[in-house]
C-alpha cells in the first residue's frame, strides 16, 4: 500500500464495502510516520493507541452492518492551529506546548470525525501560522520529501509533508496568506484554497489571522479534496461568516476527463520578478492548455501594486490583538523573533484608522481582479515567484537570490476572497517541483477544482517524493 498511489474515493469505499479495514490503514500509516518522521519532523504529536481504538471502532461498525461515513476509515492529521480532542493545541508555540488537551474537536476536525476519519495526532506549523516556512522554537523544523534539506514552505508544511510522503492520505490545513497553496506547491500537490465561509472557522471569536484565513482538508490530488470537503462544507452557527452549504462538488469532477477551460488569463509575473526557471516550468504547463484547446489571454499586471501593506496591516494587527500583551513580558522571549517584529510595528506604527484603510484597500484590489475576470472567468499565474528555500530559516531564492518577496503571489487572493488553488506544474533542474496558481471569481470554488482536475489529467504528473 502507498498512500501516495491510492485514492481517498477508492480507500473509504473499499473500508466501507468490508474488503480492507480501517485497521490496516491506520498501521500502515503509524509504520509510515515512524519510518519517516525522525526525518522530516511532520508529526509533532501522536496517538497510537488511540488512533487504533479508533479504527477497531469503525471495523467494528461494519461487521456490524452499521452505516458509517464517506471517510470511513481513512488516517488524518490535523494542523497544530485546530483543536483536536485529547491533543495540545500549541498553535506552535513555545507559549502553549504545556497546555491542557483541547476538550472537542474544531469544527472542521468533528466534521471530518464524523464522516469517518481516524485522527492520529497533530502536524507542525510555523507559529501562530505567520510565515511560509515550517519552523518553531517548540518543536524544529519540518523537511521536504523531494529534499530533506529544503523547506516544505508553510504554514501548512507538516501537512503538505506528511501527504507528499505518504504518511497519510488527508490532513487539515489553513491558508490565511497562502499557507495551504505554498506547501501544496512546494511539495508537489494539488490544493484548493476554498471561499472564506466555505469550511466554518467555528469557535467564540474571529480567528487569530481575523478576516483573512480559511480552513480546508487537502490531499494530494484534486477530486480526492472534492470529495473531503463536501463532508465539510456549510453553516455553522458559531461562524457569522459561513456559508449555506453547496450542491456537492465532487460528483462535477469524478469523470474520467472534463476537457480543459475555454478561456483563462495567464498573469506570468503579475508584473512582478520571477525566478526564471519557475516560470519556465509554470509556462510549460501553461503551452500544454493552449496547445489542448484553451485560449490564453496574457496580461502584465493585475494590481497597480504589491499588496503586502495591506496584508501585512490586517495580519500583524490581528496577531497583536492576540498576542500583544506578551511583549514586554519575560513570556514575550519565547516567540518568535520575526513574530515579535510584526507585532511591534503593528502596536507602534499602526492604529484603528490603518485597519479601517486596509479593508478600503481590500474592496479597491477586488474591483482591479474583477476587470481581469472579465477577459475570463480563470486567472493563472505561478504559485509562489521563487524556488524552494533552503531549512533553517531562509528565503526563497530569485534567479540565485534570497528574496522576502518570493512568495507574494498567494495573498492577495486572501485580500480578495477569491478561491485560488495549486497544481503542479512540473520540476526545477534540482527535482524540486513547482506550482501553477489557479482562482476564480467570488464564490466559484466548483470552476476553480474543476479547471485544476483538467490541468491535473493533462499534465500527468506521476513522480513521487523519494523518501
Amino acid at each position: 500500500m502507498d498512500f501516495r498511489t491510492e485514492s481517498v474515493v477508492d480507500l473509504a469505499a473499499r473500508v466501507r464495502a468490508g474488503t480492507l479495514r480501517a485497521s490496516e490503514l491506520t498501521e500502515h500509516a503509524l509504520e509510515r510516520i515512524e519510518a519517516l518522521n525522525p526525518t522530516l519532523n511532520a508529526f509533532i504529536a501522536l496517538d497510537a493507541d488511540g488512533a487504533r481504538a479508533q479504527a477497531a471502532a469503525i471495523d467494528a461498525r461494519i461487521a456490524a452492518g452499521e452505516p458509517v461515513g464517506p471517510l470511513a476509515g481513512i488516517p488524518i492529521g490535523v494542523k497544530d492551529l485546530e483543536a483536536a480532542q485529547g491533543f495540545v493545541t500549541t498553535w506552535g508555540t513555545a507559549l502553549h506546548a504545556d497546555d491542557e488537551p483541547a476538550a472537542a474537536d474544531s469544527t472542521l476536525v468533528a466534521r471530518l470525525r464524523a464522516a469517518g476519519c481516524v485522527i492520529l495526532g497533530k502536524t507542525n506549523t510555523p507559529e501562530h501560522g505567520w510565515k511560509a516556512d515550517t519552523d518553531n522554537l517548540a518543536f524544529g523544523a519540518t523537511r521536504n520529501p523531494w529534499n530533506p534539506d529544503r523547506s516544505p514552505g508553510g504554514s501548512s508544511g507538516g501537512t503538505s509533508a506528511a501527504l507528499a510522503s505518504g504518511m497519510v492520505p488527508l490532513a487539515t490545513g489553513s491558508d490565511g496568506g497562502g499557507s495551504i497553496r505554498i506547501p501544496a506547491a512546494l511539495c508537489g500537490h494539488s490544493a484548493l484554497k476554498p471561499s472564506p465561509g466555505r469550511v466554518p472557522n467555528g469557535g467564540t471569536r474571529a480567528p487569530g489571522s481575523g478576516l483573512l484565513g480559511i480552513k480546508a482538508p487537502m490531499t494530494l490530488r484534486v477530486r480526492d479534496q472534492a470529495y473531503a470537503l463536501d463532508t465539510v462544507v456549510g453553516p455553522d452557527p458559531l461562524d457569522p461568516f459561513s456559508l449555506p452549504a453547496t450542491e456537492p462538488w465532487y460528483p462535477s469532477v469524478a469523470g474520467p476527463s472534463l476537457g480543459v477551460p475555454r478561456r483563462v488569463v495567464w498573469a506570468p509575473t503579475m508584473g512582478y520578478d520571477v525566478d526564471h526557471e519557475v516560470l519556465a516550468v509554470v509556462e510549460g504547463a501553461v503551452r500544454a492548455l493552449e496547445a489542448a484547446g484553451t485560449e490564453v489571454v496574457v496580461v502584465d499586471e493585475v494590481f497597480d501594486g504589491d499588496p503586502v501593506m495591506t496584508f501585512l496591516t490586517l495580519w500583524s494587527i490581528s496577531r497583536l490583538r492576540d498576542q500583544g500583551h506578551h511583549l514586554e513580558s519575560p513570556l514575550g522571549e519565547q516567540i518568535d523573533p520575526g513574530l515579535t517584529a510584526q507585532m511591534r510595528y503593528a502596536r507602534d506604527h499602526l492604529g484603528v484608522r490603518s485597519y479601517a484603510e486596509a479593508l478600503d484597500e481590500c474592496y479597491r484590489y477586488s474591483a482591479q481582479i474583477a476587470a481581469v475576470f472579465e477577459q475570463a472567468p480563470l486567472l493563472l499565474s505561478p504559485t509562489v515567484a521563487g524556488q524552494t528555500a533552503l531549512v533553517g530559516g531562509h528565503q526563497g531564492t530569485i534567479n540565485g537570490e534570497e528574496s522576502l518577496t518570493w512568495v507574494r503571489f498567494t495573498y492577495p487572493f486572501n485580500l480578495t476572497r477569491y478561491p485560488a488553488g495549486s497544481v503542479n506544474a512540473g520540476f526545477t533542474a534540482d527535482g524540486m517541483p513547482v506550482g501553477l496558481q489557479v482562482v476564480g471569481p467570488h464564490l466559484a470554488d466548483l470552476e476553480v477544482l474543476r479547471a485544476m482536475v483538467a490541468i491535473e489529467d493533462l499534465l500527468g504528473i506521476t513522480e513521487l517524493a523519494p523518501v
